[in-house]
């Protein structure tokens, strides 16, 4: 059965007694093509991608091409390697492997855009912690891409996961949703459960501004990819305890996107309004312009 939106994922999960990663698994080898073992050879490209930019990005010592973000995401390793985290090392690592990417991204390396560059950091520090956390193998990560990639379908339909038409709650908000999904299921719970914590992710940071300073994707987005990947984690945690979301899924992406085309100009990647309108946000700027 074809899906448009949650409700309709969700009845056919229901009617081939199917987890997500199974519906979005043969809509994919519908529309490509391509065959399951293909489609999936594929996304172990995508998985290895990830699995690399969170090594370099925790391993080498590399500078943003605008210079506002570098070696953040090792600080944060080596303090959880060092001492007792303030938030559990499994939040700790998500935290500091979704800055590595940043990282990795603002540097010019190889990263995969899961929805956005801007929000890559997110999708690939959840699911790779949370498989080594609890010893998960790939397979189960590749589902869980599946799983991630039905939710950012979802919200590229009906909404938007760009900044520069929705604000950063529709690219960092969009990438925290399809992650906590993607975990929920990893982890064994059910449909419903998974766009119960996509609900709760976008809910998380409805309204959330884009206001890239100097307009390169590095600061605020590095920080706010960790905030991604723990809200995330969060609302897996919640989904998974039975907690629900009372405003449904599809109405909550319809949310966000009228929050979204509601924002001003200004705060919507264009880098004049919200921290990069700021005199240091400007000051910056004019550095790294020459102006």
């Amino acid at each position: 059965m074809p899906f448009n939106n949650g409700q309709e994922l969700i009845e056919s999960c229901k009617e081939n007694n199917q987890k997500i990663h199974e519906v979005m698994l043969a809509k994919e080898v519908e529309v490509s093509g391509l065959t399951e073992e293909e489609i999936k050879d594929k996304l172990r490209v995508s998985l290895d991608i990830m699995k690399k930019a969170i090594e370099r990005g925790l391993t080498e010592d590399m500078k943003s091409v605008g210079g506002l973000i570098g070696g953040d995401a090792k600080k944060i390793k080596e303090r959880n390697e060092r001492e007792k985290s303030v938030c559990g090392s499994l939040m700790s690592k998500a935290i500091s492997r979704s800055m590595a990417v940043l990282e990795v991204n603002a540097a010019m390396g190889k990263i995969v855009a899961a929805p956005t560059a801007g929000s890559s950091g997110i999708l690939p520090a959840t699911l790779i912690t949370v498989g080594e956390e609890f010893d998960l193998d790939d397979e189960v990560l590749l589902q869980g891409l599946i799983t991630a990639s039905a939710v950012g379908l979802i919200i590229s339909k009906n909404a938007t996961v760009a900044g520069a038409e929705g604000g950063c709650q529709a690219e960092t908000g969009s990438a925290a949703a399809m992650a906590a999904a993607a975990v929920v299921e990893m982890m064994g719970g059910n449909p419903e459960m998974a766009l119960h914590a996509a609900s709760a992710c976008l809910k998380n940071v409805l309204g959330l501004v884009c206001d890239p300073i100097a307009g390169l994707v590095e600061a605020p987005c590095e920080k706010r990819n960790a905030i991604g990947a723990a809200n995330a984690l969060i609302s897996a945690e919640m989904a998974l305890a039975g907690v629900k979301s009372i405003i449904p899924f599809d109405e909550v992406v319809q949310a966000m996107y009228r929050v979204g085309r509601s924002l001003p100009f200004e705060l919507r990647e264009s880098a004049i309004g919200g921290l990069a309108g700021t005199p240091t946000g400007q000051r910056i700027k004019r550095e790294i312009l020459g102006e």
